[in-house]
């Protein structure tokens, strides 16, 4: 049974990277991005939105066969855990909450990045390459670390990025994007 809210009451409350605080209930599924009364706009991701809004599905099948991960929460690799990933990046830049006692909001988890979802975006795509290339340098194949070195300095972060969100058409209305 739901409890009552008594108003001023914050426990839905979200205190943002950059000192402000948002109701939960001010993001809808369809946010990637949260024009903040800060001035800056800020990434939005939540749980619902699929690993796929950042990486090419066939990576993502990859990651989920390879990545073993511990959780029986989230027992295949997915969007908590490249927010995981990012996070452990820039912990002061990304806050988290857990929606999940708030049948309103329509997602569990929720993550709101001090920049934009572009450039999270990079940032994700970034931290992924790092983590293959770290899978690939403990395997014995020396000569499959060395192409996969070269593919990488030839891989430009901020083009792949535009390219996919131009393929994935980003600014569509589809709040699983």
């Amino acid at each position: 049974m739901a409890e009552p809210r008594v108003p001023g009451d914050d426990t839905d409350a979200l205190d943002l990277p950059c000192g402000e605080t948002i109701r939960l209930g001010d993001l809808d599924l369809g946010m990637r991005d949260f024009e903040c009364d800060c001035g800056d706009t800020h990434a939005v991701v939540m749980d619902v939105h699929p690993p796929d809004r950042f990486l090419p599905e066939f990576l993502v099948e990859v990651l989920q066969e390879a990545v073993e991960t511990t959780s029986e929460e989230m027992p295949e690799f997915g969007t908590p855990h490249l927010l995981g990933i990012a996070m452990e990046e820039f912990p002061e830049q990304i806050v988290s909450a857990d929606a999940s006692d708030d049948g309103d909001v329509g997602y569990a988890l929720l993550w709101v990045a001090a920049f934009d979802s572009r450039r999270l975006h990079e940032i994700i795509v970034e931290l992924v390459i790092e983590l293959m290339e770290h899978a690939v340098s403990h395997g014995d194949d020396e000569a499959a670390l060395t192409e996969f070195e070269e593919q990488m300095l030839e891989f430009d972060v901020a083009e792949f990025v535009e390219t996919y969100r131009a393929e994935r058409d980003l600014e569509a209305e589809d709040p699983y994007a």
